[in-house]
């Protein structure tokens, strides 16, 4: 059959089953837009660019499925590539598009005009521009497939404008040929044999889970490993919701922030398991101090991250899952009963540590951020989908919100985005418009995209933001405070808006708490609020996240204060 550029890109959306768009029209686009609405495909108009790849960013995270979105050329590309870079540190699969002016005028500086592909490069997972209609199915084909596998992460593809109106013969349902791009999913047997003498062996092992445990869609398999061979588990940021957060044998989170048992775990450990990890900085440390005691295995499907970051005993390329179930058949013959047995004395020791230094706070006069965190998932039972900011507020969710299932926590890790969480929030809305949805902000990062309160009243989206409101970019201060001599250069935000009626000036409701015995009041108001939701705590200004590792230390040398 006969159709233009822009009918063709219809007809691959369905065929890949996408159901919701975030985007925002311009002139490049206007053929794409204009096609979208004749299909059963939702539209949901954000209010900025950015706006929307954190949207369809937050719904790939929840969903397990591509987010897709569509930006004009030159600004509305140039405006997404924050979100574009966002994905791709996090490993999200997206698909985005992109118009582009004729391709008779690339090249000429052309109204609108600029080079997304080459801006574009470092920070996706593969791009293109599409040189004629005749090219554009396989390349579509190409780019969802490339998003979704393998090590997932977003594809751009730049359609110039004279492509959209092309007419061509379009065949429904090419399949993919990609000869060089062959992601290794199936494990070498050998080296998973390997894994399972030095889990026998081990006296002191540990689970190191990441993104690519929730990622893989192998949460279940992580927990079944670690409670057969009773190993304490310890997450990344973005691994939070890989393995329960209630259960006795979690860690809770590594590294800069982490809880004192999972890094004096890690230290101590004679076996550190990595699944789906990159060892990130934040993480480590100093890399020459991290898990000095260990060996450690790294299972990853991108072999390009195996011995990047520190030195391994046994590397395992393959997808989590099917590393996983292997590892847990292979366990399976073993003698459980007896490894289990031989864990005991580093349990308890695991458990001492847990003991010693709890994370804790003093709730004073002013309301402390940790005490709405905890109230927050005291109300919620630990069942709402909850986005973050970046800054203060991602980690004390990170620390006080246990969660234990995967695709709870949709957060900014990698790049650590300001202005990620109430577009990511409205993306995980639309995935699950019956959940709960919530983003814990600060007051400075919910500035960055406030405008997409705009978005979620216009499709009568109940997100709920917290808002913990302490005047000040909380997370530089802290540093400012700890190394700088408490000089507070450029991070006071006194001047900040008020919350509540910038709420009503959207249309939706807000609510405001300033004494500790008005929070669990506010939070049930807020939450049971039909519609969008802003909730503002006016908590404590010199609060700080606690335990803090400094930049470039060993991730033992912790400040507890």
């Amino acid at each position: 059959m006969k159709l233009t550029g822009a009918q063709i890109l219809m007809e691959v959306l369905k065929e890949e089953g996408v159901d919701s768009i975030f985007g925002f029209p311009g002139g490049a686009t206007i053929d794409i837009h204009d096609n979208v609405v004749k299909t059963g495909i939702r539209h949901y108009l954000v209010r900025h660019e950015q706006g929307a790849v954190h949207a369809a960013d937050g719904y790939a995270r929840v969903s397990g499925k591509v987010g897709v979105c569509i930006v004009t050329s030159g600004p509305g590309a140039t405006n997404a590539v924050t979100g574009i870079a966002t994905a791709y540190m996090d490993s999200i699969p997206l698909v985005i598009i992109c118009g582009q002016v004729p391709t008779h005028l690339i090249g000429n500086d052309a109204f609108q005009e600029v080079d997304i592909v080459g801006i574009t490069r470092p920070c996706t997972k593969h791009n293109y521009l599409v040189p004629s209609v005749e090219e554009l199915p396989r390349i579509l084909k190409e780019a969802f497939y490339i998003a979704r596998s393998g090590r997932p992460g977003p594809v751009l593809v730049d359609i110039p404008k004279n492509v959209q109106q092309a007419v061509t013969t379009f065949k429904p349902n090419q399949k993919v040929r990609l000869k060089s791009y062959n992601p290794t999913y199936k494990p070498n047997a050998k080296q998973l044999h390997k894994v399972v003498e030095l889990i026998k062996a081990a006296e002191r092992p540990v689970i190191f889970a990441g993104g690519g445990v929730i990622l893989s869609h192998s949460a279940e398999d992580l927990t079944r490993l670690a409670r057969s061979a009773q190993i304490p588990v310890t997450m990344s940021l973005m691994g939070l919701g890989a393995f329960p957060g209630t259960d006795p044998l979690s860690l809770g989170m590594i590294g800069m922030h982490g809880t004192y048992r999972a890094n004096m775990s890690t230290a101590e450990c004679d076996l550190l398991i990595g699944i789906g990890v990159r060892f990130d900085d934040r993480v480590t440390g100093k890399t020459d101090c991290f898990a000095a005691q260990a060996k450690i295995v790294h299972i990853d499907i991108d072999p390009t991250s195996i011995r990047k970051n520190v030195p391994v005993s046994v590397p395992v390329v393959g997808d989590c899952k099917s590393c996983l179930e292997i590892l847990n058949t292979l366990l399976a013959e073993e003698d459980l009963e007896a490894i289990k047995a031989s864990r005991g004395p580093w349990l308890e020791q695991v458990d001492q540590w847990k003991q010693q230094y709890k994370l804790a706070y003093a709730q004073e006069e002013e309301i402390k951020p940790q005490f709405v965190v905890e109230k927050l998932y005291e109300l919620t039972r630990g069942e709402a989908i909850i986005t973050t900011e970046v800054g203060q507020n991602q980690m004390w969710t990170a620390q006080y919100y246990h969660f234990d299932r995967p695709g709870h926590f949709v957060t900014s890790g990698g790049l650590g985005t300001m202005g990620f969480g109430l577009p990511a929030a409205i993306g995980a809305q639309v995935a699950f418009p019956d959940a709960l949805v919530v983003d814990v902000a600060g007051d400075g990062s919910i500035q960055m995209n406030i405008q997409e309160m705009a978005t979620a009243m216009q499709y009568k989206l109940p997100v709920k933001v917290v808002i913990l409101n302490n005047c000040y970019l909380g997370m530089v201060r802290q540093w400012q405070e700890l190394f700088y001599d408490k000089r507070y250069a450029c991070t006071c935000l006194e001047h900040g808006p008020d919350f509540v009626k910038l709420a009503e000036a959207y249309g939706a409701t807000g609510f405001r708490a300033t004494r500790p015995d008005e929070v669990e009041d506010t939070l049930r108001q807020g939450l049971a609020t039909p519609g969008p939701v802003i909730m503002d705590f006016r908590v404590c200004q010199e609060e700080g996240v606690y335990p803090m590792v400094p930049a470039g230390a060993p991730i033992t040398e912790m400040l507890l204060v």
